[in-house]
C-alpha cells in the first residue's frame, strides 16, 4: 500500500534537489500538507468521492499523483522524476563522502519551505551526522526574520527535536545575521550569544564602494561571534531571481582576516550563487582559510547541493580537514566557541 503523502513529498523533494522547480515543489508540498491535515473521518470520505481536487492546496496533478498513489500504484510523475534523478555532478567527486554536516540551511521558522524535523530527516537519509539550522536576523524582514523571542523559542524546539533524535545525529542551533552597514550584526546578543553557530552576510547595499564594503567585511569577521563568512559576493549566475554582479572588496583583506579569526570562508552551494566565484575560491584557498561547504537549503531536497560544493572545492585542491563541514560534531562545537 503506497502513501500518497509520501509520494507527493517525495516529488517536491526532487523538484528542489534538481533545481529551478522551487513554485512546483511548493505546489506538491502544499498538497500533502492538506492531505495530512485531514481527519480520518474527512480523510476516508474524501478517498471514497475521489474528490482530491476539492481541497485547498490541491491542483489537479497532485489530485492524479494522490489518485494513483492511493490504488497502490507509482505515480507517473514520480516515476518520471526518479527515472531521470541521478548525480548532481558527473564524474568522481571525492570530498563528498567526507561531508558531515551542513552550516547554511534554513526551515519554514524564517524563508524556507519546510519544518525543521523534515531538514533534519533528510540530513539523515544523507548520511549526515549534524545539521545547523540557520534561520535569517530580525532585519531581513522579506524572509521572515526570527526576532529574539523567536530565536529562543527555535532553539528550545530544537533542543526538544535533538532529544527526540537521539544519538547518531545533531541539530545546531544557528542563525545566518545580517552584516548591517557598519559591519555590526544584525540581533541581540541574547539572541547571539546561546546560538551553536553564526554565518554573517552581506544582503543589502551590496554595489557600495569597495573600500566601505572591505571594512564592513572585515569589523564583521572580527566579531567574535561570526564563524563563517557568508555567500562574500552576493552574486547571483542563475534562477528565478536573475542575475546580479558580484559585489567588490578587497578580497586578500577579506581572506586574511578569516584566516587570522578562525572564520570559515563559505562555499554556497546553490547553483544560482556559485560564491565564491573560482577565482576566489582559488585566492581563498591559497591564502589557507578554512572553508564550510554549505547548501543554503530551504527545502529538503536541496541539502543534495552539497554536490556542487564539494566538486568545486576539490577543483581547487582542498583536503577534507580544511573544511568544517568534514568535521565530526564535536570538534566544529570547539572550533565555533574558538577552539579547533
Amino acid at each position: 500500500m503506497r502513501d500518497p503523502i509520501a509520494d507527493l513529498r517525495e516529488i517536491a523533494r526532487l523538484l528542489d534537489r534538481h533545481g529551478g522547480q522551487s513554485r512546483r515543489a511548493k505546489a506538491f508540498r502544499s498538497a500533502a500538507d492538506a492531505l495530512a491535515g485531514l481527519g480520518a473521518d474527512e480523510r476516508a470520505r474524501v478517498d471514497a468521492a475521489r474528490a482530491w481536487a476539492t481541497l485547498l492546496g490541491v491542483g489537479a496533478t497532485s489530485a492524479k499523483v494522490i489518485g494513483q498513489s492511493t490504488a497502490g500504484r507509482t505515480p507517473d510523475y514520480l516515476a518520471d522524476l526518479q527515472a531521470a534523478d541521478g548525480p548532481l555532478v558527473e564524474g568522481p567527486n571525492p570530498l563528498l563522502a567526507h561531508i558531515r554536516g551542513d552550516l547554511h540551511t534554513h526551515t519554514e521558522w524564517s524563508d524556507g519551505s519546510s519544518p525543521l524535523e523534515e531538514m533534519a530527516l533528510e540530513a539523515v537519509r544523507l548520511g549526515r551526522e549534524w545539521l545547523a539550522v540557520t534561520d535569517h536576523s530580525p532585519r531581513l524582514r522579506i524572509a521572515n526574520g526570527l526576532s529574539t523571542e523567536r530565536r529562543r523559542a527555535q532553539r528550545e524546539h530544537i533542543a526538544a527535536l535533538n532529544d527526540a533524535l537521539g544519538e547518531g545525529f545533531t541539530v545546531l542551533a544557528g542563525a545566518e545575521v545580517d552584516i548591517l552597514d557598519d559591519g555590526s550584526l544584525d540581533g541581540e546578543p541574547a539572541a547571539l550569544d546561546p546560538l551553536d553557530v553564526v554565518v554573517a552576510s552581506v544582503h543589502s547595499k551590496l554595489s557600495m564602494d569597495a573600500d566601505a564594503m572591505t571594512v564592513r567585511m572585515v569589523t564583521a569577521i572580527a566579531n567574535p561571534r561570526t564563524n563563517v563568512l557568508g555567500h562574500c559576493t552576493g552574486r547571483l549566475v542563475a534562477g528565478e531571481r536573475g542575475l546580479r554582479a558580484q559585489s567588490r572588496f578587497d578580497a586578500e583583506v577579506v581572506f586574511e582576516a578569516c584566516r587570522q579569526f578562525g572564520v570559515a570562508v563559505e562555499i554556497n552551494s546553490r547553483p544560482e550563487r556559485q560564491d565564491p566565484p573560482d577565482d576566489l575560491l582559488a585566492l581563498a584557498a591559497d591564502m589557507g582559510c578554512l572553508f564550510a561547504i554549505d547548501t543554503d537549503a530551504h527545502a529538503p531536497g536541496q541539502l543534495g547541493f552539497s554536490e556542487y560544493g564539494a566538486a568545486r572545492a576539490a577543483a581547487v585542491g582542498l583536503d577534507a580537514d580544511r573544511i568544517v563541514t568534514c568535521w565530526p560534531v564535536d570538534r566544529v562545537l570547539a572550533w565555533a566557541t574558538g577552539g579547533n
